[in-house]
């Protein structure tokens, strides 16, 4: 979508489709959906995969130029995916910009709120779970994603381009 318009930015966007399938791959392990209670519907699966997707471009921001078009290229292939899996649910066109750029509005926020995320409890809370959660369900979500937090920051950007970070 965005990679006509900025074909510089994003010169080899097929490049990025082995993290966006790594990170999709990741979201839907099932530990999430048991263990940690994530509702197993469309918004707790888009909130698992949001979230990972969030992380991993905090991270890739991180190794200046390089790692803001890695950035930019996972997004474009994440704005490609929910625009095509909300044709694919028969969405049609009037509302289909709409509800991609609210959800690309929802990775901005989680994307945020992982730059600088202190409190992996609290902002785990915040980005998987819209109600409340039980705490033993919380301990495990917010221990996976500081495991994946964990392998993010070790692994090079390459690595990461690659998609190999689990």
């Amino acid at each position: 979508m965005l990679g006509s318009l900025f074909r510089r930015l994003t010169a080899a966007p097929a490049r990025h489709w082995p993290l966006f399938d790594a990170l999709t791959r990741i979201a839907r392990e099932p530990h999430w959906y048991l263990e940690g209670t994530v509702p197993d519907t469309l918004d707790g699966r888009f909130a698992v995969l949001s979230t990972v997707t969030a992380m991993t471009s905090a991270r890739l921001e991180r190794d200046g130029p390089a790692g803001d078009r890695a950035s930019v290229m996972l997004t474009e292939r994440f704005i490609e995916v929910m625009e095509s899996e909300h044709r694919e649910m028969g969405l049609g066109d009037p509302t289909l910009g709409k509800t991609v750029r609210k959800l690309v509005g929802m990775l901005a926020q989680r994307t945020d709120l992982w730059r600088s995320a202190g409190d992996f409890p609290e902002a785990t809370r915040e980005s998987l779970y819209k109600d409340e959660v039980a705490p033993d369900a919380l301990a495990h979500s917010s221990a996976a994603l500081q495991r994946f937090a964990e392998r993010l920051a070790q692994a090079e950007l390459a690595e990461i381009e690659r998609g190999n970070i689990a």
